[in-house]
């Protein structure tokens, strides 16, 4: 954080970015040189059921955002009186809100890793299925947001009437902003055509809806209206935008954007992207999709990238568990006996099996041939997760030039032990300095949305 001992006498403006990530909710707030002045988070108020269905009440979270926004208020309040003048949010892809015509919840948000809606994917028609790579961009999953919109159809939740928002998009509308949807997130959705950037009439059929299921679309930190009083005054009249998909702001705040590199996203899910100047097409995009590899629309109007994921955060934080580790202290111990280690570990080749890191998977699942320590386990998940970000690579080179060099952010890029297994398998990695990539990001967002409108 920055010295902040000579803005209680000098005029400030400040710039919020908030990004609602799928372990918390964070919120930074930077000042016109990109310097943090204030930063804190909330548990993600998720509701946890059985085999794993994960959802959100909007009123708990919006009871969430409104908690962080008095804990920086409180951060701020010796330092300056000053309003925001800028707010962005940026977070998950996948879950979203319906609202009715008066903008209220008309049904819980579901998590992006919740199974339900398997069964109405399997249900829809032939051609839907077949050109649903090809024209989204997206494996055809219980992912995918369409596939929750057809559970609750199924459910007996009528979508007549109703309009669909991603998370941060909810968030700035329920803060006063405009209703809209953003081009990253939307492009989750599976209700985009990727090639026309409108939404697709065969999957709109499918659910029994019409277009205007969807807001109108826009870029990622463009002007999103005004934040309203309802979230106290430190917030009241900021500029709103929605920065967008929480992958894609990290990267847009690493600065690689370029089309040479990885952004290597390491939190709950790990997640590769790589920048494109233009869409691939539907062939490849359906190819890609075989490989759990997306071809969607960047936060940058007219920009593409791909996103690869595999869910390593997920299993090196069951390994955590499964040894009894809770803490960071617990942590560290672990990173450093796995560094004392060899990579391949000191086992023979197959004492340890493991399965799960796939994008359609998650589920830890151990094999042990033989005794082995909580760092002997926790090695050969990081190997097992090399192999399949391996593969991913592999896969987006037969449609891409190969990438010469990736950066590496998230809370697991922070173990040495992380790092170690990516240098085996990653371009020249290189560790970001900044520990709130997606949240500086979309402050950074708001900063420059006011950018050229108020002075400096």
């Amino acid at each position: 954080m920055r010295d902040t001992g000579d803005m209680v006498s000098r005029p400030v403006r400040l710039h919020g970015g908030l990004d609602l990530g799928s372990t918390a909710i964070k919120m930074l707030v930077i000042d016109d040189e990109g310097a943090e002045i204030a930063g804190a988070q909330v548990p993600t108020p998720w509701r946890v059921g059985e085999g794993g269905t994960t959802d959100i009440d909007a009123d708990d979270l919006l009871r969430a955002i409104r908690s962080l926004i008095e804990l920086i208020d409180e951060q701020l309040m010796p330092i300056t009186a000053a309003s925001l003048t800028s707010l962005a949010v940026a977070g998950m892809g996948e879950t979203g809100i319906l609202v009715d015509a008066e903008g209220t919840a008309a049904a819980p948000g579901f998590a992006w890793f919740d199974p339900r809606g398997l069964e109405q994917i399997a249900a829809f028609p032939s051609v839907v299925r077949e050109e649903f790579a090809g024209r989204t961009g997206l494996p055809l999953g219980a992912q995918v947001s369409v596939a929750k919109l057809a559970w609750l159809r199924d459910q007996g939740t009528s979508l007549a009437g109703l309009r669909w928002l991603d998370l941060p998009e909810f968030v700035v509308a329920s803060l006063g902003g405009d209703i809209a949807l953003e081009l990253s997130l939307a492009s989750r959705t599976g209700l985009i055509d990727q090639d026309s950037g409108a939404a697709w009439p065969a999957m709109l059929d499918a659910l029994g809806v019409d277009a205007d299921l969807l807001p109108p679309l826009r870029g990622g930190g463009l002007p999103w209206g005004t934040a309203s009083g309802a979230f106290g005054s430190r917030v009241a009249g900021a500029a709103l935008t929605v920065a967008g998909h929480d992958h894609l702001v990290a990267a847009q705040a690493n600065g690689t954007l370029d089309a040479d590199g990885y952004h290597v996203s390491l939190g709950t899910a790990e997640v590769l992207l790589r920048v494109l100047d233009e869409p691939l097409g539907f062939a490849a995009r359906q190819r890609l999709a075989d490989a759990l590899i997306n071809e969607v629309r960047h936060v940058v109007p007219g920009k593409h990238v791909l996103v690869a994921g595999v869910k390593t955060g997920l299993l090196l934080r069951r390994a955590l568990h499964a040894a009894g580790i809770s803490d960071r202290a617990g942590r560290d111990a672990l990173d450093e006996a796995v560094m004392a280690l060899p990579v391949e570990g000191e086992l023979p080749a197959g004492a340890i099996e493991v399965t799960g890191a796939r994008n359609d998977d998650g589920v830890l699942r151990l094999t042990l041939h033989t005794e082995a320590s909580p760092a002997e386990i926790f090695g050969a998940v990081l190997r097992h997760s090399n192999d399949e970000v391996a593969a991913l690579i592999a896969a987006m080179d037969r449609e891409v030039p190969p990438a010469t060099r990736s950066t590496l952010t998230g809370g697991w890029a922070g173990m040495a032990s992380v790092r170690r297994a990516r240098a085996e398998v990653l371009p020249e990695p290189s560790l970001s300095t900044r520990e709130q990539d997606v949240a500086w990001g979309a402050a950074d967002m708001a900063r420059r949305l006011v950018s050229a409108s108020v002075p400096s």
